[in-house]
């Protein structure tokens, strides 16, 4: 598998963290800030670290910036120039974008936007944005102590469709599934995804394509189990 490669848009505290971890898990990473002196700490640790303006799309273009798996928005405190930073990357065809949105008003714009993965750093911290950016089906990850976890996860694709007890996460995964979360396609007040807890699941579950694996286990477990079924 070839190497991933990712932008990090914004070398605050924030955007510093997730550039440093995914360059620490083997990632190539492009850091970009509009401030030299950022960029010049943080070029030590990553593939490339360029100074420039994100909201110039020539500029964004000329770093063949369409070409990455995936480009992280984390542009801290200038909400109108992670908007127009957006819509670039939109208008380039970026694959996968992720943006940073502080507050519930920004994250609804984002949303309108038409941006589908957005992070709130009053929730995540910088290592497990990088995670989840490494391993789109993870959701959402709480580390624990002993290389123990708490994921939320898409259901891998050959998974979909399958019984609980034909899927064996106990026995063949060394998973314990908590709960699903189930989303429903009615949509609440505010425009988000109406989700509903199924309670403990039952040997006879059906895993659904719009369900969220809430689970427990080893991180490399869970790795192992998005690989081989997706």
């Amino acid at each position: 598998m070839k190497d991933q490669q990712f932008a990090v848009i914004g070398l605050g505290q924030f955007g510093e963290a997730i550039a440093r971890s995914l360059s620490e898990k083997g990632a190539q990473v492009m850091a970009i800030d509009a401030n030299p002196d950022r960029v010049d700490y943080i070029s030590s640790e990553v593939t490339y670290a360029v100074a420039m303006d994100a909201t110039d799309k020539k500029a964004l273009a000329s770093q063949s910036i369409q070409d990455f798996d995936a480009v992280v928005i984390s542009i801290g405190e200038d909400f109108e120039s992670l908007l127009l930073c957006a819509v670039n990357l939109m208008e380039l065809k970026v694959p996968r974008i992720i943006a940073r949105a502080k507050g519930h008003a920004n994250k609804l714009i984002l949303q309108r936007l038409g941006i589908k993965e957005i992070f709130q750093p009053e929730f995540a911290v910088g290592a497990v944005v990088a995670e989840q950016l490494l391993n789109p089906s993870l959701l959402s990850f709480m580390k624990m102590p002993d290389e123990y976890a708490i994921a939320e996860i898409n259901p891998p694709t050959n998974l979909i469709g399958k019984r609980l007890d034909e899927i064996g996460l106990r026995k063949n995964y060394r998973i314990n599934l908590i709960t699903i979360k189930r989303k429903f396609p009615s949509k609440d007040d505010n425009g988000e995804e109406i989700v509903h807890i199924t309670g403990v699941p039952q040997a006879d579950t059906i895993i659904q394509d719009n369900d969220q694996l809430v689970i427990f286990g080893r991180e490399k477990d869970f790795l192992r189990l998005i690989e081989i079924n997706s």
